[in-house]
């Protein structure tokens, strides 16, 4: 029987991070997590207490395929109040997590064959969506010289011009954020050269002392992805959002109807609960702050090398040359000698992440510590 092309992509390594770790820890040792980007806190309790309350008297059927009308409201007001930016919820989309946002705009924004620059290292499922519906991904050259994001002088000098750009800013797996003269100027020659843009901009809100930038200030041509899973604290709610183009509302509704009829109605209700009670949110980034610097001296006492600034998310990409070739085995030694689990660059980045290891400082400043005491006493023996 036929097996068709567009399941054969590369594999996601993070999870099979967290399945070799999961076997490490049944065998008995005890395992610190520093591979997912998953925060450690929970939602405020505030509204945890009234979960149990909101299923027993909301209705828990489909809602429209765009969203409840009060969570886009939220999303709306929350634009005007962050960035002073006017978006009607006309053009915005509740979505299952922000993976069926990016998924939904390849489908609205791009045909098959068409091409998309992307910064590479890059969250390695947006390559793999692309190709799967089969659009070419076009590699930008990211480094620690020019902070792992995309230029307009890039742009300019790939043999042809693509369809669309994907820009990360906080990027994952770097937490680099794009300079805002340079997202201006990209935004200008993209609008000018029929360039769609997608913004990821799943880690605002989770920054440290420097703004990231909402595409939507430059252009009201790209698309925007963003999600309730970083900053609000919800990834297994699977939750997110878009916002789209004018010209690209009634598409999108229509890819929301039939692929995924609604959103989960309980997931929009908790949302809602948690953006109005945003002050503990807040609360959480200063202790992703402090994870930060604790682990960037360690692995700069460890030796490790061009590790990116972490301006946002809550991620360090560091270059592991120093103590292997293949970042991929260095793990698997981390693992079973350190008890400490990362994941190779070669999930991000399949020309030169092999040389790079990302860790995740989204846990428990416990775990972090304890993480970092490991790799001193591994590293440094």
């Amino acid at each position: 029987m036929k097996i068709a092309n567009r399941g054969r992509i590369e594999p996601f390594r993070v999870m099979a991070a967290l399945r070799d770790a999961n076997q490490v820890a049944r065998a008995g040792k005890d395992v610190v997590h520093l591979s997912l980007g998953q925060p450690s806190r929970e939602i405020p309790d505030a509204v945890r207490r009234k979960i149990g309350q909101i299923a027993l008297e909301k209705p828990l059927g489909y809602t429209e395929s765009t969203g409840t009308s009060e969570l886009r409201q939220a999303i709306s007001d929350q634009y005007r109040t962050q960035y002073q930016i006017h978006v009607p919820i006309k053009r915005i989309f509740i979505t299952l997590g922000s993976s069926a946002a990016f998924l939904m705009s390849l489908i609205a924004a791009f045909d098959a064959r068409d091409a998309i620059a992307i910064t590479m290292p890059c969250y390695p499922a947006y390559p793999n969506m692309m190709k799967a519906f089969d659009v070419r991904p076009i590699a930008l050259s990211g480094t620690v010289h020019n902070n792992f994001q995309p230029s307009c002088e890039q742009l300019k000098a790939l043999p042809e011009i693509p369809d669309g750009l994907v820009i990360g800013s906080p990027s994952n797996p770097t937490g680099t954020i794009l300079d805002t003269g340079e997202m201006e100027r990209i935004s200008r020659y993209c609008d000018e050269n029929g360039i769609r843009i997608i913004s990821d901009e799943i880690y605002h809100g989770v920054t440290y002392g420097k703004t990231a930038e909402t595409i939507l200030r430059f252009t009201q041509n790209a698309i925007v992805v963003n999600s309730f899973s970083k900053f609000y604290l919800m990834p297994g709610w699977r939750l997110g959002w878009a916002v789209v183009p004018e010209t690209l509302t009634e598409s999108f509704e229509l890819l929301a109807q039939s692929f995924f009829l609604s959103p989960s109605a309980l997931a929009q209700y908790v949302g809602l609960e948690v953006m109005q009670n945003r002050a503990p949110l807040d609360a959480v980034i200063h202790e992703y702050r402090a994870n930060r610097d604790q682990l960037i001296t360690a692995l700069k006492h460890c030796g490790f090398q061009d590790i990116a600034p972490a301006e946002g998310a809550f991620y360090l990409y560091a270059k592991s040359t120093k103590f292997h070739t293949d970042s991929e085995l260095f793990c698997k030694d981390m693992l079973h000698q350190a008890g400490v689990v990362a994941v190779s660059g070669k999930d991000f980045d399949t020309q030169r992440g092999h040389e790079y290891v990302r860790f995740s400082f989204a846990g428990s400043p416990a775990d972090i510590a304890k993480a970092c005491e490991r790799l001193r006493s591994w590293l440094m023996k």
